[in-house]
Order: C-alpha cells, then structure tokens, then sequence
C-alpha cells in the first residue's frame, strides 16, 4: 500500500527535528454546494534541520517517532531545500 503524500506550509521550525506543516483541504459543502477549506497540522520529522517558516513542503506518512509524530519530511524536498535555499 503506498504511503500518503501531503504538500503543506511550515508554520513552525521551532522544535529539534520537527516542523509543524499546515496542510489545507477544499471540498464542495454537500448540502450549501460552496468550495469550503479545512486545514489542519500535522508534526513532521525533518532530520536535517532545513525546512523554515512559510516554505512549501511535502510530507509523507511513516512510522511513529513520538506520540504525535508520525509524518517526514520527503527526502528529495529535504535535498532541494538544501540545494537552493528555497522550497522546490
């Protein structure tokens, strides 16, 4: 079974080896029929340190580092990050 991928903003760097990555859903209300957003954050490991505030990130799914952790940073995104500076 393949593992979920969720692109999402860094809202925070601040812990060691965690950000926070705000993922944002749209949807059609089943009953108003109008485009409504849902977001919701998700801690992800980033081993490296590299992702900051209000980058672009992606994340996938994985096994539990920690009682809320079970998210990482995509390593290719982590590589791109570190290349040039910016999110990819």
């Amino acid at each position: 079974m393949p593992k979920r991928v969720l692109q999402g903003t860094v809202v925070s760097d601040k812990g060691e080896k965690t950000i926070v990555v705000k993922v944002e859903r749209r949807f059609t209300h089943p009953v108003m029929k109008k485009t409504v957003r849902r977001s919701k954050n998700y801690h992800a490991h980033d081993e490296a340190n590299v992702a900051k505030v209000g980058q672009t990130v992606f994340i996938e799914e994985c096994r539990p580092f920690s009682k809320t952790k079970t998210w990482k940073l995509v390593e290719d995104q982590a590589a791109a990050v570190v290349e040039t500076g910016e999110a990819a």
